[in-house]
């Protein structure tokens, strides 16, 4: 679209997580960050969600670049699937810091993608990429490496923050580089695509530095073994969990292949320093006194295959957690995980361990600015407009208040939802037309669009279990050859329910009769006529709904 600036987000608007977001000028496309979120309870067996790219794959060969703003699984997480989908000699070059294209190397090397095109982008170099200058800008969060990208068009710049925080003390580089970001606000920057997450949070949020010394003096106080939970991409924190070990005198263990990997990767890039000799394989661990370990583990969200949900479900094949034991939870809920997260809390005090959470001691600050950084934000960039991004509605609502409140007219905040696009011209800017958006489901290695009734049937059988009911028919007639055939599974109440057995075999038969007086003998026809006719009865004899699977064999 010549004269035209398009910003369309296909994911992370009115959520938190899988991050994703168009920008087109003149028929040409770069995509900010690649990313995924993790299920909620009732999107049964699904591994993981990603943005629906539907959009891309319609138009693969406009795409100039992919820019990924920081190695968090909400902004890379879906590179890989993305990368497969589209083919990878499709995608000109993937740009992010070093840690960034470390972490994503390795995601595409577990997926066979050795030959994506992958480019470390050093803050303050400029790239050009079709009619766009791209810019990484430092920024400060939990994780090194991280970056606001701004993306230069005729029509101005557009600014995306990723997640930041303005940290004066990071753990580890200098903090957030103010001054560039002011230089964007002199040049006249157009559009400001902002961190939401907390926009509902009033005040400063605290420096990664103050973890540190806290962590030192809860595991000070740990007789037994500690075990200390973090996002495995948490650098900055695992570092500060070996520095309190080594203090303590303790030995430390990686556990769970995602924190062995990103540890590794971050060690090798001089983010992560561990003294010689201080590093435990896991099946040391029992070797060891237990003042002397600190376990540091995935887990921290309560992720079903995660190595701290397994341990705290006594399924983990090398660490069996007992009382006397500490587990730390360096991490707070992402929003919608706190049932799973209670859950695991739950089990670990049944085991005896002392459980350890940011409520308790101040072991966590949050890598997301508070509601004062979010205005510190719009005031060093000074934007025309704003486009709230990364929260849910509640805190994109919030957001734009704020840039309200640092003098940013009401009718330049465009608060938006994914798919539908924000379209800035010299005229101004307005939303256009809503494009296909929404969410892919990887359920095991496979990834699609797993229908609302494929997710719907397995709550069902989750809550009221299956019938499986076998009808043997006569070929000419369609009347019952033998007497029907009944398999219940996860059926509440019906054990030594005999008499119900026997009845729903008499509704197959009354329902089979009454098929053979319609004339009804077509399989298919017959099997959803006996499907009805059995969920109803069920349903007046049980007041429950399971899946009734009616099998009609001729012969």
């Amino acid at each position: 679209m010549s004269g035209t600036v398009r910003v369309l987000p296909l994911g992370g608007v009115g959520e938190i997580g899988k991050n994703m977001t168009v920008v087109e000028y003149d028929g040409r496309i770069v995509v900010v960050d690649c990313g995924l979120r993790f299920p909620t309870a009732e999107m049964m067996g699904i591994d993981l969600v990603l943005p629906d790219f539907t959009y891309l794959r319609e138009n693969v060969d406009k795409i100039d670049a992919i820019v990924i703003t920081h190695g968090h699984e909400d902004h890379i997480g879906s590179l890989p699937w993305v990368i497969r989908d589209l083919g990878q000699e499709k995608i000109p070059v993937v740009y992010g810091g070093q840690l960034t294209i470390a972490m994503a190397r390795s995601k595409l090397d577990e997926h066979k993608l050795r030959d994506v095109n992958l480019e470390v982008l050093p803050i303050g170099d400029v790239v050009e990429a079709g009619p766009f200058t791209l810019e990484r800008v430092h920024l400060t969060h939990s994780i090194p490496d991280a970056s606001g990208v701004a993306i230069g068009t005729p029509l101005g710049t557009v600014f995306f923050t990723g997640d930041y925080k303005f940290d004066q003390t990071p753990v580890i580089g200098p903090p957030a580089d103010m001054s560039r970001l002011a230089e964007l606000g002199r040049e006249g920057l157009l559009l400001l695509c902002g961190d939401s997450t907390n926009a509902d949070r009033p005040g400063i949020s605290d420096s990664e530095s103050i973890v540190g010394p806290h962590l030192n003096r809860v595991f000070g106080r740990c007789e037994g073994r500690i075990v200390v939970t973090c996002f495995a991409s948490n650098i900055h924190r695992v570092q500060q969990v070996v520095h309190a070990a080594e203090k303590n005198g303790r030995k430390v263990a990686l556990v769970g292949r995602s924190m062995r990997k990103n540890v590794n990767i971050g060690r090798s890039l001089g983010h992560i320093d561990i003294p010689e000799g201080m590093l435990l394989p896991p099946r040391e661990i029992d070797q060891w006194p237990d003042e002397k370990i600190v376990v540091i583990s995935t887990g921290s969200q309560g992720e079903p295959l995660s190595a701290l949900r397994r341990m705290a479900y006594r399924d983990h094949p090398q660490v069996e957690l007992k009382s006397g034991d500490t587990v730390v939870f360096s991490a707070t809920p992402i929003p919608g995980n706190e049932r799973a997260v209670n859950e695991t809390i739950d089990r670990l005090y049944h085991i005896g361990c002392t459980v350890v959470t940011a409520r308790d001691a101040p072991i966590h600050a949050s890598g997301h600015g508070y509601a004062e950084e979010v205005k510190m934000m719009i005031n060093l960039t000074r934007p025309k407009y704003v486009m709230p991004v990364h929260g849910d509605f509640k805190r994109m609502l919030l957001h734009g208040e704020l840039a309200q409140a640092v003098g940013v007219p009401e009718e330049n905040i465009f608060r938006t939802e994914n798919g539908t696009p924000l379209e800035i011209s010299a005229e101004g800017a307005k939303f256009g037309k809503p494009e296909h958006s929404g969410m892919i489901f990887v359920d095991g290695v496979d990834i699609g669009d797993v229908s609302d009734v494929a997710l719907r049937d397995r709550r069902m059988l989750s809550a009221d279990g299956i019938f499986i009911v076998v009808a043997t028919i006569s070929e000419e007639d369609g009347s019952s050859v033998v007497p029907p055939e009944v398999i219940a599974r996860g059926v509440p109440f019906l054990e030594g329910n005999d008499k119900f057995t026997d009845d729903l075999r008499e509704a197959v038969e009354d329902s089979l009769d009454a098929a053979a007086e319609q004339q009804i003998t077509e399989v298919d026809v017959l099997q959803s006529h006996l499907h009805d006719d059995l969920a109803q009865f069920i349903y007046d004899r049980l007041k429950r709904r399971p899946m009734v699977l009616p099998v009609v064999v001729e012969v």
